[in-house]
């Protein structure tokens, strides 16, 4: 939490350097990880001084903390949205596009997550994982529920969510690969994997 959101509300020009720090924060957890990222490269990448920085978070942690928090709605919310109600291999295939697009719109934020996930969250596994989990286990139920009623083809439903949270997120996670090895402009190069998940998860989940 910012520092000065914890004692009374913010003007509008706090609001705006908050968002200054986070926005120059994630790109330098993105690039150096959390062990590398420190104030001093956040507040150069920022345009701001040390103290500024401090003003406003009380350590690094703080913002990384702030910058967990805020990812892990964004990383969630695509999850969420699958409806119960909804036609499953729709409902399935939507899903496998919204994670496309926060792949496509949000790479820092999808390389800050995974960075935090291979330091192996010394400080935050509960913070994290608490709130997924129960969002997680939640889904792999639906999906036992579509299977044992004949509505997607029956298979290891937790290997279906990680199948599908690699096939999405190794383009934000990987793009310096994909940009040297795939010969498509990055537009056509998310709209060409879309094409692709639908293909391969519209066949692996027919009945």
């Amino acid at each position: 939490m910012a520092r000065r959101a914890a004692t009374k509300p913010m003007t509008r020009i706090q609001r705006q350097k908050t968002e200054q720090i986070l926005t120059a924060a994630l790109e330098v957890f993105a690039i150096h990880g959390s062990s590398g990222a420190s104030i001093n490269i956040i507040a150069k990448t920022a345009g701001l001084t040390t103290p500024n920085i401090l003003y406003y978070f009380e350590s690094k942690d703080a913002i990384r903390q702030e910058l967990l928090s805020r990812t892990l709605q964004l990383w969630m919310a695509p999850l969420s949205l699958v409806n119960p109600n909804g036609e499953p291999i729709e409902e399935i295939c939507t899903y496998i596009k919204r994670k496309l697009e926060i792949s496509q719109n949000f790479p820092k934020d999808s390389k800050f997550f995974a960075n935090e996930i291979l330091s192996g969250l010394p400080h935050s596994r509960d913070e994290l994982f608490g709130p997924l989990k129960d969002l997680y286990t939640s889904k792999i139920l639906l999906l036992e529920d579509w299977m044992a009623d004949g509505k997607i083809a029956k298979v290891d439903p937790h290997h279906l969510l990680f199948s599908i949270w690699a096939t999405t997120q190794h383009y934000a996670d990987f793009d310096a690969q994909i940009e040297e090895l795939a010969p498509a402009a990055p537009a056509d190069r998310f709209a060409e994997a879309e094409a692709f998940l639908m293909q391969m998860y519209r066949k692996l989940l027919a009945v």
